[in-house]
């Protein structure tokens, strides 16, 4: 049987809620020495994703204060998201279609979990995930 979303995703992921801070956001990433997490509503829902490199380039390079900015205002417009009981090659695709490194896992409305290039790597074929990191670092 083919391995699902689920089987390869690192479960208990943390969120950065919408409302709070840039600032308590990159502090939560630095404590979970993680480089990305999801942005969860008030609701408990997916907004967005924010990484290390939003904080960056959306905020310190453009002389923001990021005590003033929340974790909302980042992490794009469009969530793309796998299903918990996707198959992995379905993941890949879908990194591939839209060049991200990350996707977060929902069951319902939940998110359960993030599949990441790393629980990739330790879950399928080299030359499948050698595909994948090829299209996501291809120049537009």
């Amino acid at each position: 049987m083919a391995k699902t979303a689920r089987d390869v995703m690192t479960q208990g992921v943390e969120c950065a809620g919408e409302s709070e801070t840039v600032a308590d956001a990159a502090k939560q990433l630095a404590d979970l020495d993680v480089g990305a997490m999801p942005i969860c509503g008030e609701d408990e829902r997916l907004k967005g994703m924010l990484t290390d490199r939003d904080i960056v380039v959306e905020v310190i390079a453009k002389g923001k204060d990021p005590a003033d900015v929340k974790a909302g205002e980042l992490g794009g417009e469009e969530v793309v998201t796998i299903g918990a009981d996707d198959s992995v090659d379905e993941a890949l695709s879908t990194m591939k279609d839209h060049k991200v490194r990350r996707l977060p896992v929902i069951d319902g409305h939940d998110l359960v979990g993030v599949v990441s290039m790393a629980d990739l790597a330790q879950n399928i074929d080299e030359d499948k995930l050698g595909d994948v990191v090829e299209a996501i670092t291809a120049a537009p």
